[in-house]
């Protein structure tokens, strides 16, 4: 057998019945903690329809929200109804609904009511019997990590966690995963005392989408492009996850925790890990962590971090014909608070591909439009046979891929301009994810929520990658915390501080503009 199709064979995003057919989740049910949320209504509930729709869930699968509410099941269905109304990616199906809402259970109670949770698990047990479930039911914690421990402690003395012979219980857990490596160690520690390693699907939504898969696919499909993927062609690369809104009604989350935490710590490291590692053995999900997890481990924070880092507040301004008010005035954040709202780090992977290749990373909110890509950008053609003039708007060649809004990817390169002298100019040859393909690209969450009711791990980090994660972001912070200078301000609708722009002027580089 060829090592394509070992590959093949193995690759756990293939049903092996169908080629064109995806993997159709067997009796389950879901116990979602935090149906009141925004995540719920506005993400996972309009997912779990669209999953229905399309045909994936089993017949019999089950809903199980759990919350402080005073609520009958009657108006738990009415939540989950308008949710989808207002929400679902695919169209409303009245005979789709009615056989999912037949599903749904309500159970109120506080995370800390023993009566509750027993309470939940008779609910469970009725389903298994009335809805065939089999005794398989995944826990959502769509809920703050300060309750994941009491959440997890009543699960384990109800019995909730432990499954039955030949069935299973999972639970999902939502980022933050911790705020430093201590906590992620002591949150780790609480969720994997109550349920095993392979049962604990940690969500980092950006990993379902659909244009972070096809980063492998692009790297590992196609053999004119990893020839070129390493130090010996690349320059540098650039992975932004940028934002137009500010933090809303979020203060009480957000002031504290901050854009680096938020963001660089999961979703940019990820996209760093995935961009940067070697080709896996396989698509199973210990071959694919396998290969982030080195990456990771060989991630080099920079020494001076006065030069290599860059952080600040966005200001009232303009934004898409609004005035909009700074983050120092937005409600509920503290006065003089010293949390960023943008963040930029340089860093370096000391591995045979990528040693002296910097990858700069940045996120913030507030800032020129809504874009997240990473752009590997590639060294200058050593020599140019044409004249000064003749190349002096080329810039570097760039392959972009383009995670949201507009998935895709778009290739930079330099072609000569139509007229009688030699002129060569920068042009784009750009593939679209929309235009591409008549299907249209589930929702993160539909793949995500699938997955764990599949047991498919891929897509989700372990612990392991976590605390490497905060192993690279722990050093940055306790030096932020150390600095006493007031915040660079940002004028709201533009693209950061003017310390970001030096940080890449250093390198002798500027920043892209999406």
């Amino acid at each position: 057998m060829s090592p394509a199709q070992v590959s093949r064979q193995h690759n756990p995003l293939r049903d092996p019945r169908d080629k064109r057919l995806p993997k159709i989740a067997g009796p389950c049910g879901l116990v979602m903690f935090g149906v009141t949320g925004d995540l719920a209504t506005k993400k996972l509930m309009p997912a779990i329809y669209d999953l229905a729709n399309r045909g994936l869930l089993p017949p019999g699968f089950s809903l199980v929200g759990f919350a402080r509410r005073d609520w009958s099941e009657q108006d738990f269905g009415k939540i989950v109804h308008d949710a989808v109304k207002a929400h679902a990616r695919t169209p409303f199906r009245e005979e789709v609904w009615r056989n999912l809402a037949e599903g749904f259970r309500f159970v109120p109670g506080t995370f800390d009511d023993p009566a509750a949770f027993d309470l939940l698990a008779e609910t469970v047990a009725d389903l298994d019997a009335s809805r065939g479930t089999g005794g398989n039911h995944a826990f959502y914690l769509s809920i703050p990590p300060g309750s994941f421990s009491t959440v997890c402690e009543q699960l384990q003395r109800s019995g909730l966690s432990e499954p039955s012979r030949g069935s299973w219980r999972r639970v999902v857990i939502e980022k933050p995963f911790g705020h430093d490596l201590a906590s992620a160690r002591q949150l780790n520690a609480v969720v994997e005392g109550v349920f095993p390693p392979d049962a604990v699907f940690r969500i980092d939504h950006y990993l379902g989408k659909e244009t972070v898969q096809n980063l492998l696919a692009l790297r590992f499909a196609n053999q004119m492009f990893e020839p070129i993927w390493n130090a010996n062609y690349v320059d540098h690369v650039q992975i932004t996850m940028a934002e137009d809104i500010g933090i809303g009604g979020r203060a009480g989350y957000y002031d504290g925790i901050g854009a680096a935490r938020d963001v660089i710590q999961n979703h940019l490291l990820q996209l760093l890990a995935l961009t940067a590692m070697e080709e896996p053995v396989s698509f199973r999900a210990d071959h694919l962590r396998a290969e982030k997890e080195k990456v990771l481990s060989a991630v080099r924070i920079p020494k001076d971090l006065a030069r290599a880092t860059a952080r600040g507040q966005y200001a009232e301004g303009w934004q898409g014909g609004e005035q909009v008010v700074g983050y120092l005035q937005e409600k509920g954040v503290a006065s003089g608070s010293t949390t960023e709202t943008y963040a930029a780090v340089r860093l370096e992977i000391d591995t045979r591909r990528w040693a002296g290749v910097p990858f700069y990373l940045r996120t913030g909110k507030r800032l020129g439009k809504r874009v997240t890509e990473i752009a590997v950008v590639l060294k200058r053609a050593p020599h140019l046979p044409f004249n000064d003039t003749a190349t002096e708007e080329l810039g570097q060649n760039a392959i972009v891929i383009r995670v949201q809004p507009d998935e895709g990817v778009t290739i930079r390169f330099g072609s000569k301009v139509p007229g009688n002298q030699m002129e060569v100019r920068d042009v784009t040859m750009d593939f679209g994810y929309g235009r591409a393909f008549t299907e249209s690209s589930p929702e993160a969450y539909e793949r995500l929520i699938l997955d764990v009711l599949l047991g498919e791990p891929p897509l989700f980090p372990r612990h392991e990658e976590v605390e490497l994660s905060w192993q690279i972001l722990d050093p940055i912070e306790d030096y932020w915390a150390r600095q006493s200078r007031r915040l660079d301000q940002y004028a709201s609708g533009g693209w950061g501080p003017r310390c970001a722009d030096e940080l890449m002027a250093r390198d002798g580089r500027e920043w892209r503009i999406p």
